[in-house]
């Protein structure tokens, strides 16, 4: 997500914000004659040697401000605490009738691939077998590994191949590793580090999609190309199945559904823009396109049976729909969907899994959760809605096709998560086998429910956790955090950090449900897209109207924070509303919105966010570049902005040209780009509890200082 040029006047800004005349041809012109020179490109080379001393010059001023803060250690005491604990859930993963799980601790900050048999999986300490040891294979090899999960042989599953990243980049390293021994197989799979993925076709074929040299890879350095590698070849004499394009904004990939009757479904999807996708299925004859709407994916198969999800119309299902088709009629070319879920206008499906014999759906109405079980009939589908708690999110982990076992993820706000275990289509309630005790004191909290009135009249609703007894004055220091993208919604949950770290010092947390997420489906989301994208901004901005309206807190007591298309979101909101908030934290962001297409996977988001070479959209991009938008002289509030070097798919540049347009204009700011951990920051639990502990206490500066 990236880039940038120059900026318009503040008036003309205003008079497109008002929906004044000007058309937004006229717009894109204006901005095209005067864009000029970026001064800050040379930040664009992520590992460039004047870059990176820039980086250091920058982390020398910061750290200090916030670790010599007395509150730091006691911060990263407690973060770390938390993500150390033995005391987690170890959430299941059904593999060779066992129970698998990768686990991290303060005895593997970098984690273990372990399992257990299914019934000591209950047990309040079960024995754990170690499989793989991450830490361990970092330093005999020399490298910070991180685990990207596995992908195994179905249906034997005891040949896997497991991804590894350095550092946490998006680019992986696929080796094979043989379950039942426990190691890597001599003489096996391996795929050189690439952005890439592999499935299985049989023991000794996979279908892959990776770089395979000049002409191979998209704009968005993602593979177009899927070949056919055969073990004991080398990757020079794999076979070409299937090509997608140059210009596809993601990539080209086989995936692999199977059920426990022995079907299986092996499907290539080309991905000619971020949300609609040209799908194929692969046989040995060959490779059949199938005559799909762009935005219906296949997510399941149950006795023969293939379940779709669709972000739009599909002849009778209708848009956020889920539906079968039976892969036979796949395998014909014939395809008449059959309905198993219609959601209404307040409901969007979470996810779908496969048991044995039933389908598992999660979904949420006004954005709490719903669980319900589909049974195929001869007729159709059956529903069994499971009964739960109403003020909950759940989900669903541990199926496997070989039974019909699976665990229910129970979380909230206030709840500490449990796991319990249930027989897919029974009426047998749930028995919990696993809880995570309270990792904060609750006592005297509550999670509230509100609606905000956008400038357009949309209700959108929010959470507020909060003490019950604070005073409606707008003394509250708040954080408040939203995402507003690419269909993901935002849930209720329990955040153990958030909870001990502000909840426990008399601060409230408000969860923003805006527009351009997923919490009402496809239509929530697509209301948001493209040059609709302000809709988004105001969505926020109205939450936090909404909040000071009530006094639960003021814009002196008022903190953001967000990070990928949700650090965007903070940009945005820093540049239009600066008088709304003291403290904004900007997450690993996309910020330079007029080369975004340039840097890191930019390219892929064109479906998201619009493309420069589009005039319209460019205008729009233009108007909402948080860095082209900062302008001298405005009170902002002292943001912190953070990123990592290692990040290859929104990238660190962006953060890093914002920080310097500020430095540029003497206005205040705090920078710090972490050397590890990839997009998430997550390469050990070291790295995870130092970010939280940092952004803490900038925001314990900010609002708990504040008088």
């Amino acid at each position: 997500m990236t880039n940038g040029a120059s900026r318009m006047k503040r008036e003309r800004i205003g008079w497109l914000l008002a929906g004044a005349a000007l058309t937004m041809a006229a717009a894109a012109a204006w901005a095209q004659r005067t864009t000029d020179a970026d001064p800050y490109i040379w930040l664009e080379d992520k590992d460039g040697a004047r870059a990176q001393a820039w980086v250091a010059a920058e982390n020398a001023r910061t750290l200090p401000r916030l670790q010599h803060d007395p509150r730091y250690p006691e911060f990263y005491a407690e973060a770390l605490a938390i993500a150390a604990a033995k005391d987690r859930i170890p959430m299941p993963q059904q593999v060779m009738g066992r129970i698998l799980n990768f686990w991290r601790d303060a005895d593997h900050p970098q984690g273990i691939l372990r399992w257990t048999t299914s019934e000591d999986y209950a047990a309040p300490a079960p024995a754990w077998r170690t499989l793989l040891d991450i830490d361990a294979l970092s330093k005999a090899e020399g490298h910070k590994w991180v685990y990207k999960g596995m992908t195994c042989l179905a249906p034997e599953e005891r040949r896997c191949l497991i991804a590894l990243s350095e550092g946490g980049e998006d680019a992986i390293t696929y080796r094979e590793f043989d379950l039942a021994a426990g190691q890597f197989v001599a003489n096996g799979f391996v795929l050189p580090t690439s952005k890439q993925g592999a499935v299985w076709l049989d023991s000794d074929t996979l279908l892959v999609s990776r770089d395979w040299g000049a002409g191979t890879m998209t704009a968005s350095s993602y593979p177009f190309v899927v070949k056919k590698v055969t073990r004991g070849q080398p990757l020079s004499q794999a076979v070409e199945v299937f090509r997608g394009a140059p210009d596809d904004q993601l990539g080209t990939y086989a995936s692999v559904i199977t059920d426990g009757a022995g079907n299986r479904a092996v499907f290539i999807e080309r991905q000619k823009t971020f949300f609609g996708a040209e799908r194929l299925l692969w046989t040995p004859a060959g490779v059949t396109k199938l005559d799909l709407p762009a935005r219906t994916a296949p997510a399941a198969m149950i006795d023969g049976r293939v379940v779709f999800t669709t972000s739009e119309p599909w002849g009778a299902i209708p848009t956020g729909g889920v539906a079968s088709v039976s892969l036979k009629e796949l395998e014909a070319g014939r395809i008449a969907p059959s309905l198993i879920f219609a959601p209404t206008a307040r409901q969007a499906v979470s996810g779908v899994d496969a048991t044995r014999h039933h389908l598992i759906l999660d979904y949420t109405d006004n954005v709490r959760g719903r669980i319900s079980v589909f049974t195929p009939t001869a007729s159709g589908w059956r529903a069994q809605p499971m009964a739960l708690p109403d003020n909950a999110s759940f989900g669903i982990v541990g199926t496997s096709d070989r039974n019909d076992d699976a665990f229910l993820v129970t979380t909230g706000f206030l709840t500490p998560t449990t796991l319990a275990r249930f027989v897919a289509g029974s009426a047998a309630a749930p028995a919990q086998v696993k809880a995570l005790p309270a990792k904060f004191n609750a006592a005297g909290l509550v999670a509230d429910q509100y609606e905000a009135t956008s400038r357009d009249g949309t209700k959108v609703p929010y959470f507020i956790v909060h003490r019950r007894d604070a005073p409606r004055n707008g003394s509250t220091p708040t954080i408040m955090t939203a995402y507003g993208g690419f269909e993901l919604p935002m849930l209720p949950s329990y955040s153990a950090i958030t909870g001990k770290l502000w909840l426990e010092r008399g601060g409230a947390y408000v969860l923003a449900n805006i527009r351009g997420g997923g919490e009402f489906g496809p239509a929530w989301h697509d209301a948001g897209r493209k040059t609709k994208r302000q809709v988004i901004y105001d969505d926020f901005a109205a939450v936090a109207r909404d909040l000071i309206a009530r006094r639960f807190t003021s814009a002196a007591k008022l903190g953001i924070y967000g990070g990928s298309n949700g650090g965007l979101l903070m940009g945005v909101e820093f540049n239009q509303h600066p008088d709304l908030w003291k403290a904004v934290t900007i997450q690993v962001p996309l910020l330079d919105m007029l080369r975004y297409e340039k840097i890191a996977a930019g390219a892929s988001w064109v479906d998201e966010y619009g493309s420069v070479s589009v005039p319209e959209e460019r205008a729009f991009l233009r108007l909402i570049s948080p860095y082209h938008n900062i302008k001298r002289g405005v009170a902002y509030p002292e943001p912190y902005i953070w990123t990592t070097t290692k990040d290859d798919r929104v990238g660190p540049q962006h953060a890093r040209k914002f920080a310097a347009r500020l430095k540029e204009y003497g206005l205040p700011y705090l920078f710090y780009e972490d050397t590890a951990g990839g997009h998430s920051g997550d390469a050990d639990i070291e790295q995870g509890a130092r970010l939280q502990a940092l952004q803490m206490t900038y925001f314990a500066q900010k609002l708990l200082d504040a008088r």
